[in-house]
């Protein structure tokens, strides 16, 4: 660990790219785990244009369900770790896979009085709490936050047309926003780059952490399980994040 940690500078440029495992400690639903089924179906059966298509009050009644779950959780220790760099790093970029928001909860929960919290994270996947027109009409906002827990009706409709409005997410099939993707392959660019609970499978996030290594940053796999990225980084912390990164944070 002292490798990373003499790493660990003011002056040093840290992206961190955080995956469901960030917050599973926190009760979040692993996308991909038993925990993640919802009677009986599978993420890919849902999380789809086409399922949209043929059943919105389906797809709707899992976000629904997705959503008040994600709602009673907070922030673990690794969400707060990360915040708190964030502000220690003047060079320190958050990229991830997750759509909860306890990242921007936690740096929230870190603003002093008069101080804005930092927010500034890079979503690949967009965030449950946004939602955007199904129709796409022309008098909305391509997306708007809405933390609506409990919804007149399913599927909710849209307030500016009276349509469907779906949630503002990736969903399998869809490409990611290019400037979102932009700004996170500008992140890549870096010192430290440190890869944190995820299964280093799903593109392009799983590409990125090879790309930081090719540009010669210090690479870091912190995850529970071995992946395919174990065996490529220059160091691995086996462990939960909400363990081994108060660990790094402690040494620091």
């Amino acid at each position: 660990m002292q490798d990373l940690i003499k790493r660990l500078t003011p002056e040093a440029r840290i992206t961190v790219l955080t995956g469901a495992g960030v917050s599973a400690a926190s009760g979040v639903p692993t996308f991909r785990g038993n925990d993640g089924l919802w009677k009986n179906f599978r993420p890919e059966a849902l999380a789809t244009a086409d399922a949209f298509g043929r059943d919105p009050k389906l797809v709707w009644e899992w976000y629904h369900w997705r959503r008040f779950r994600i709602s009673t959780c907070e922030p673990n220790a690794a969400h707060h770790v990360l915040a708190e760099w964030g502000r220690r790093f003047p060079n320190f970029k958050l990229i991830t896979q997750n759509v909860d928001g306890l990242h921007e909860k936690a740096a929230s929960a870190k603003a002093t009085v008069g101080q804005a919290p930092v927010n500034d994270v890079i979503r690949l996947h967009g965030s449950i709490w946004e939602v955007s027109c199904w129709g796409g009409c022309a008098n909305s906002p391509r997306r708007w936050r809405d933390e609506t827990i409990e919804f007149a009706e399913l599927p909710p409709k849209c307030p500016y047309c009276d349509g469907l409005i779906r949630p503002s997410v990736v969903w399998f099939g869809e490409t990611l926003e290019s400037n979102v993707v932009d700004r996170a392959m500008r992140a890549v660019h870096c010192d430290v780059f440190m890869t944190i609970g995820t299964s280093a499978v799903v593109y392009p996030a799983a590409a990125f952490v090879e790309q930081a290594r090719r540009q010669g940053a210090f690479t870091v796999e912190i995850n529970p399980e071995a992946t395919p990225a174990s065996t490529t980084v220059d160091l691995v912390l086996k462990g939960g994040a909400e363990t081994v990164l108060p660990d790094i944070a402690a040494c620091l």
